[in-house]
């Protein structure tokens, strides 16, 4: 059978009705990546007929109507205006994120030719865009699951990347012996007795929780900073955790702590050094 594209978005629109926040714009995503087109075709195509009964679509309709995030179907995300390789291995980024790599941009010099370690590589976007802002920068990517150092590995290799961005297999910096310049994660910081949106669940619980409390994590690679006297760090952090990570680093030396906030204008990250080296 066959639609035209305008009654297939309707009716997927009204399958998703009640289970995402903006149906009608998922319908349409979801269409744009089936028929591999952009926003421009969808909008000048609205007459065209569609097969509306091909196994990958239909497959993909009922995945979204179970809430599966639609990153997970089309294998594809968007961050910092680039495109990446995503599956269920590796937590989907999120926009708020981008901060993290702004603040990163914002403090060290981009010809310093430094050791940057970041933890949690997940899917491997921050290290990947690091490496592409900082030419002179050597990078270890770590992740504790070999799942997320596979799609890490997968958009490491497209962006052409393999002999800048080193992935290692650990937990924390447990794997890393070498001097640390700066240390970059967005850790798990949410607590485990917090309630999540379904489409959560889909998502690598690992790299969701970080413990009873959340912070736990946090805390921990505050722990390996300071051990390690590592200069700079920059870490993404949970909007109500602000006042956890202050109250931690008080009976500590540091020189500077900064929080920066996301566009809601919550709480989101620090920006930590501890020396001027």
């Amino acid at each position: 059978m066959s639609k035209r594209l305008k009654e297939l978005h309707d009716d997927i629109t009204q399958k998703l009705q009640g289970i995402v926040e903006f149906p009608r714009r998922e319908a349409e995503l979801l269409l744009m990546a089936y028929l591999q087109k952009d926003q421009l075709y969808f909008i000048t195509h609205s007459d065209d007929w569609i097969e509306d009964d091909e196994p990958k679509l239909l497959e993909w309709i009922e995945k979204r109507s179970r809430n599966v995030p639609l990153e997970y179907l089309t294998n594809r995300v968007s961050f910092y205006s680039r495109d990446f390789y995503i599956d269920e291995g590796a937590l989907i980024p999120r926009p708020e994120t981008e901060h993290l790599i702004d603040e990163v941009l914002d403090s060290v010099e981009r010809d310093d030719s430094l050791t940057i370690v970041e933890v949690g590589v997940g899917s491997g976007i921050i290290s990947i865009l690091l490496a592409l802002h900082f030419p002179n920068a050597r990078l270890i990517a770590v992740d504790i699951s070999a799942r997320a150092l596979a799609v890490a590995k997968r958009n490491i290799e497209s962006y052409g990347l393999t002999d800048r961005i080193e992935l290692r297999e650990g937990d924390l910096l447990s794997c890393v012996d070498e001097r640390v310049d700066v240390l970059v994660s967005n850790p798990p910081y949410i607590a485990h007795d917090a309630p999540l949106d379904s489409n959560l669940s889909y998502e690598p619980q690992n790299a969701l929780f970080g413990g009873e409390i959340g912070d736990e994590i946090i805390r921990r690679l505050l722990d390996e900073v300071l051990r390690r006297s590592v200069p700079l760090f920059v870490c993404e952090m949970g909007y109500d955790q602000r006042d956890k990570v202050q109250d931690y680093l008080r009976n500590f030396a540091v020189k500077s702590l900064k929080f920066y906030k996301d566009l809601a204008s919550f709480d989101r990250g620090f920006v930590l050094r501890i020396s001027d080296e």
